[in-house]
């Protein structure tokens, strides 16, 4: 290859290669003696949330000035990938903080908040961010949550559902109906009176990512705490959502990875008939199949993190980490399924990886936005030239 030629998308530069090797280290030495009791517990392990702070996987694109690594956002896909490989359940704590909390303080926030909230998420706090409820699932601007002017502030008061890493997190970004000026968000203390956080609900997988009820009950908030400014909330969430969508395709590249590995490794060990059944085409023939699909999600995930992060066009933006996340869940699904039935008896059970990750696999194509509201995405962004109407002459 010449120096002039352009590298393989896949390709990663020698930071890059040695943030994914560290990662992966950590995920195996930290993460993978723990993942079967933390899903049985459903909670992630105290000491390994510390480990993950001390680790830098909760500061990734957070400066150094603030204590975080000072990597970019294709780090922070690196970082996830290389997490859900091994767990999916911490890759979604992990994904929560850098791709949704971090990345919209980092990109929307003021200097003030950045100075006051970026040293603590770095160093020792987790952050959710709520904008899920009950009746605003997909259409998430349709719900109820308000807020209302009080002196030197603000009041909140609604239900956010589905608010994952909510059992952890010490800080909240809240999306709320400020009356009169629109969608807005805003920074919430976990400590603050009226806030109060349910208990964990229980999943089919990621049982030990918890997602709970967070209740706003005339909770105070102060002006400084308004992220993306007042009536900015639809646009913030806009455009924070487009780098969540390539945090969970993220995930679900590294779930399929995982799931593929230990698919390949049991069909080269496990022995019928007089020899490994990986060398019957219909254990290997399936295995390959998922790999050349799992090597294209990866591919558009490289390059639509490389896309987002050079800053290319809103729309553009959207439909791309649309695809990223619909195609990558798919292949997970998939990835999974073929794992299972790869190990059959064996993959059935809990003594082997893949059940759990054909369990936690599922998700995928729901949060964050369905596969169908993808679709919905994609093809509202679609800038194909569509084809002229004949004239009234041409038809005759």
């Amino acid at each position: 290859m010449t120096t002039d030629t352009p590298a393989p998308l896949t390709w990663l530069p020698p930071a890059d290669e040695r943030w994914r090797a560290t990662v992966a280290d950590f995920a195996a030495g930290s993460i993978g003696p723990r993942v079967r009791s933390m899903d049985e517990t459903g909670q992630v392990d105290p000491d390994l949330l510390r480990e993950l702070f001390k680790a830098g996987l909760m500061g990734i694109e957070i400066p150094a000035a603030y204590g975080g690594v000072g990597g970019d956002l294709f780090q922070v896909v690196l970082g996830i990938a290389e997490v859900a490989r091994v767990d999916p359940s911490v890759a979604v704590l992990v994904d929560v903080q850098n791709a949704l909390v971090a990345s919209a303080l980092l990109r929307h926030g003021s200097g003030d908040q950045r100075r006051r909230q970026l040293p603590r998420l770095a160093t020792r706090t987790v952050a959710a961010y709520a904008i899920s409820e009950a009746a605003a699932g997909s259409d998430a601007f349709a719900m109820e949550t308000t807020a209302y002017p009080d002196g030197p502030g603000y009041r909140l008061s609604g239900t956010k559902c589905w608010t994952s890493s909510a059992r952890e997190a010490g800080l909240f970004l809240v999306f709320a109906k400020l009356h009169g000026q629109g969608l807005t968000a805003f920074l919430v203390e976990r400590e603050l009176t009226g806030v109060e956080v349910g208990e964990p609900i229980t999943k089919l997988g990621l049982r030990a990512s918890a997602t709970c009820e967070v209740r706003l009950t005339d909770v105070k908030v102060k002006r400084a705490d308004v992220v993306g400014g007042v009536g900015g909330g639809e646009v913030l969430a806009a455009e924070t959502l487009a780098i969540g969508k390539l945090g969970i395709a993220a995930q679900q590249v590294g779930l399929a990875d995982g799931a593929l590995a230990a698919a390949v490794g049991y069909a080269g060990a496990r022995h019928q008939f007089g020899q490994p059944i990986g060398d019957f085409q219909g254990v290997s023939f399936p295995l390959a199949r998922i790999a050349a699909e799992l090597a294209a999600a990866r591919t558009l995930l490289y390059n639509t993190a490389r896309l987002i992060q050079r800053g290319g066009a809103p729309a553009e933006r959207l439909r791309e980490a649309a695809m990223a996340k619909y195609f990558a869940a798919e292949v997970a699904e998939r990835a999974a399924s073929q794992s299972v039935e790869t190990l059959g008896g064996n993959g059935y059970v809990s003594d082997y990886p893949v059940a759990k990750f054909y369990r936690d696999a599922k998700a995928g194509k729901i949060y964050e936005g369905t596969s169908n509201m993808q679709f919905r995405t994609i093809y509202s962004t679609l800038e194909f030239q569509r084809p002229s109407q004949p004239s009234d002459q041409a038809a005759e």
